[in-house]
């Protein structure tokens, strides 16, 4: 018998490690509740992980067969399910933070001395890290020469879903409740997990907002965004089945859709870059990728800090997309920059702050996507935006929701103001804003002098100041 352990492969079809252990023997499923890794989850991925368990369990115990669940530290747990199910080997997938290869490196040593077999698998990337670099093997560190070279390789297909009969003839346990796990069930809606809600969130993609997802995906009030991205943190569906979908709304396009949906494309690249660059840098979930001469003398402020998590900045887009994430435990990807930039540079706090809040709300964050991000706006990271580029707010919020549509939907104070209130809000008089809006604050900081100040504190970083 064969062990796969399962990770952040929460699925059965296109899964390399589970395909491989499906050649020879039977195939026992395995999933461990790592409470190393549970310390740094969150209600909303917690619910969401649940959920896919719960799909994969129905998905086993419809072949006869189910998922072996146990809490604990998966170096112990898996010698001794081995031992009593007299497991000759046992395969899983990669995962590349350095939390996960420290796991793996512990798991690897207890299994050989336990003289079990083990084999690891690359599969959540369609490249793994070390095969896409520069002339004289370095990683890359700029995006765009990266991203021309993964765009130009080609994608393996997606490996066959494992034969019933080659599943092991077991019950499988009830899964814990989120509340035995030590985790308050999430205030935000949680999207449906497993592997056929994410085929259909595909599907609604492919059959209509892809081919516009070149300008589509910049616009929060409209649905021009896939919503996979907790469908591949968790690996509810694999890389290579979205690929060859996308591959085939690609055939059936026209030459403008095809620009569409090659921007989406070079999307899933850059999720692989961060990992390539995570990979190498495991140091980055707590350091900044960018040196500096001195140290950024980020601000310390408590209270702007709560005015950014509640949404109350009286910087309209900035209030929506906060909280939308409170109410929806997602944002939609522009306004993720808007969030981080103001954090950042108008309010000149510390990136870590908003890592550490995106990681608790989230249901998608993933650690090496989230990071890179925000290490882009802090102007910290790889290939990250200049320090002295920083986004205005307002005209961020008039540029991609002009008629407030978005921001109305999470800030309904603002409903009865007309869009152009709106997007002159940090302009008007207290009057005004008394009888436009009288229950939406005013702007916390004035954005043109933070512009200022934080170009200083970065030249200061720089040695210049």
């Amino acid at each position: 018998m064969r062990i796969h352990w399962h990770r952040r492969d929460l699925r059965a079809a296109d899964n390399r490690a589970l395909a491989a252990a499906a050649e020879d023997g039977s195939i026992l499923p395995v999933f461990v509740f790592d409470r190393d890794v549970l310390q740094y989850a969150s209600p909303p991925r917690v619910a969401f992980l649940l959920a896919a368990l719960d799909s994969l369990q129905e998905f086993y115990r419809e072949r006869g067969s189910g998922l072996y669940t146990v809490e604990g530290d998966p170096a112990e747990a898996l010698p001794e399910i081995a031992d009593e199910h007299d497991v000759d080997e046992l395969f899983w997938n990669h995962d590349y933070t350095g939390l996960a290869q420290e796991r793996d490196d512990r798991v690897r040593e207890a299994l050989d001395d336990a003289s079990i077999a083990h084999e690891a698998f690359h599969d959540a990337l369609h490249h793994e890290p070390g095969t896409i670099t520069t002339n004289d093997g370095d990683p890359y560190s700029v995006f765009s020469y990266f991203g021309d070279k993964w765009l130009d390789r080609e994608k393996a297909e997606p490996y066959p879903e494992s034969d019933e009969d080659a599943l092991a003839d077991i019950e499988g346990e009830a899964l814990p409740t989120i509340k035995d796990l030590g985790f308050d069930e999430p205030a935000a809606e949680i999207p449906d997990a497993g592997t056929e809600a994410a085929r259909d969130r595909l599907d609604a993609f492919c059959n209509g907002p892809i081919a516009e997802y070149d300008e589509g995906r910049e616009y929060p009030a409209d649905e021009g965004t896939s919503r996979l991205s907790q469908d591949l943190n968790y690996g509810t569906i694999g890389v290579r089945e979205v690929t060859e979908r996308i591959y085939e709304a690609r055939e059936a396009a026209d030459e403008d859709e095809r620009e569409g949906i090659d921007a989406y494309r070079r999307e899933l690249a850059f999720g692989e870059f961060f990992a390539h660059v995570l990979f190498y840098n495991p140091e980055l979930v707590v350091e900044n990728y960018k040196s500096y001469e001195n140290p950024i003398d980020w601000r310390d402020d408590d209270e702007e800090l709560r005015a950014w998590k509640e949404g109350t900045t009286g910087y309209p887009i900035v209030d929506a997309g906060m909280r939308q994430l409170r109410e929806e435990a997602y944002m939609h990807n522009r306004v993720r920059m808007i969030v981080a930039s103001f954090l950042t540079k108008d309010l000149m706090l510390d990136w870590r702050e908003g890592y550490a809040h995106f990681r608790e709300r989230l249901v998608d964050h993933d650690t090496a996507n989230d990071n890179g991000n925000w290490q882009w706006a802090a102007s910290t990271g790889t290939d990250a935006q200049p320090y002295f580029r920083v986004f205005n707010p307002m005209t961020q919020g008039e540029k991609y929701d002009p008629d407030a549509d978005y921001i109305k939907t999470y800030v309904p104070e603002l409903d009865d103001a007309d869009p152009e209130t709106i997007h002159s809000w940090n302009e008007l008089s207290d009057e005004e804003r008394e009888s436009a809006a009288p229950d939406y604050p005013a702007p916390i900081c004035e954005h043109g002098e933070r512009r200022e100040e934080a170009i200083e504190m970065f030249e200061r970083a720089r040695g210049e100041g």
